[in-house]
């Protein structure tokens, strides 16, 4: 199996992480989305110009939750409970905003103007951060590995980017630097 994605992106890192802690045999083919050189092979892959991809053989996906649920399948894991995939889906909900207002900023548009796209995305950074960090201690968080995996991966990549500031946020503080000892997540760092 190839995966395809960044080093930098939170959501190929997931996947690495994962792979890493679970031995799946996983080859990752880092690419410069933006270059010239490597966009074409990431387009080929996926008209919707996201990372991650991971091809198996014949099968190709995209999206690292389809990736994570053909993952568990193939590895013959336990699937994401219900009220799991809502907490990956508040993580992501997340991650997603911290990712546009990323590309807004780099475009050069000022994200703290009073303009609806730019609140909403604020309102959602912060509303999501709050939640995460009230429901940490969940049994349902607690007992899913990829939930951890992927809100750590969220929470590095705030502190890579410098996105917005978690200092705030006890919970998630303790949590970071707890899980960010971890050989996979050192192993698969952005600055590594």
């Amino acid at each position: 199996m190839q995966l395809f994605g960044s080093v930098t992106s939170p959501y190929v890192r997931r996947v690495r992480i994962w792979a890493l802690e679970n031995n799946c045999d996983l080859e990752f083919i880092n690419l410069d989305i933006f270059s010239a050189q490597d966009r074409p092979t990431m387009v080929s892959k996926n008209p919707a110009r996201k990372i991650p991809i991971l091809v198996d053989g014949n099968l190709t996906l995209s999206d690292s939750n389809s990736i994570l649920r053909y993952l568990l399948e193939k590895t013959a894991q336990p699937k994401l409970t219900w009220p799991q995939e809502h907490l990956l889906t508040t993580i992501n909900a997340c991650n997603d905003s911290l990712v546009e207002m990323l590309l807004c900023q780099r475009s050069g548009f000022d994200t703290q103007s009073d303009a609806l796209f730019f609140n909403l995305q604020n309102e959602r950074i912060v509303e999501t951060l709050h939640f995460l960090n009230d429901h940490l201690t969940d049994d349902e968080f607690k007992g899913c590995e990829y939930l951890n995996i992927s809100l750590y991966c969220l929470l590095d990549w705030i502190c890579f980017r410098e996105l917005t500031d978690i200092s705030q946020h006890s919970a998630l503080v303790a949590f970071y630097e707890q899980y960010g000892q971890r050989q996979a997540a050192i192993n698969t760092s952005p600055s590594h």
